[in-house]
């Protein structure tokens, strides 16, 4: 079994998690590195799952009340008090399926105080293996929203205390 590493994301992680991000699109959203950085900037968690010395995936969580203007952070900005708002995560195509998403979640969920976890997932186009997962992790649906002409992402939360 390879070795598991759940770390803070460091600026230097930036460009290998940014790589990942890019492959991961459109389950994520396509960023610039410009922008990515920014999302990080403005981040309250951001971790790195390391295996083996590599980085195999990574996740932004952000706070209430920062100036990022995604409408699905918005959402959640108008109708929670109480949360943490899990802009993206991702996996190298390598390193999915093992394990490593739920041991990163525990970690998430294990530094945060807050009310909920919440985020989004696309249902147009359809991410069934990321419905299935957070199912499994207990998010449940609060709505949906067409983002753009063709997206609809489903809006989910789960509450942790």
């Amino acid at each position: 079994m390879p070795t598991l590493l759940i770390r803070d994301m460091v600026h230097g992680d930036l460009g290998e998690a940014w790589r990942i991000n890019q492959a991961n699109v459109p389950a994520v959203g396509d960023e610039t590195m410009t922008s990515f950085r920014e999302i990080f900037e403005v981040s309250s968690l951001s971790l790195v799952v390391e295996t083996d010395s590599q980085i195999a995936g990574f996740c932004m969580v952000l706070p209430p009340g920062t100036t990022y203007d995604s409408p699905n952070y918005l959402y959640f900005c108008d109708r929670f008090t109480s949360f943490a708002y899990l802009d993206r995560v991702a996996f190298d195509e390598g390193h999915r399926g093992k394990g490593f998403g739920a041991a990163l979640y525990r970690q998430v969920e294990s530094r945060l105080d807050v009310d909920h976890l919440t985020l989004e997932v696309n249902v147009k186009p359809r991410n069934e293996g990321s419905l299935r997962f957070h199912a499994r992790e207990g998010f449940v649906e609060v709505d949906q929203m067409e983002t753009r002409p063709g997206k609809v992402v489903s809006l989910m939360a789960k509450r942790l205390r």
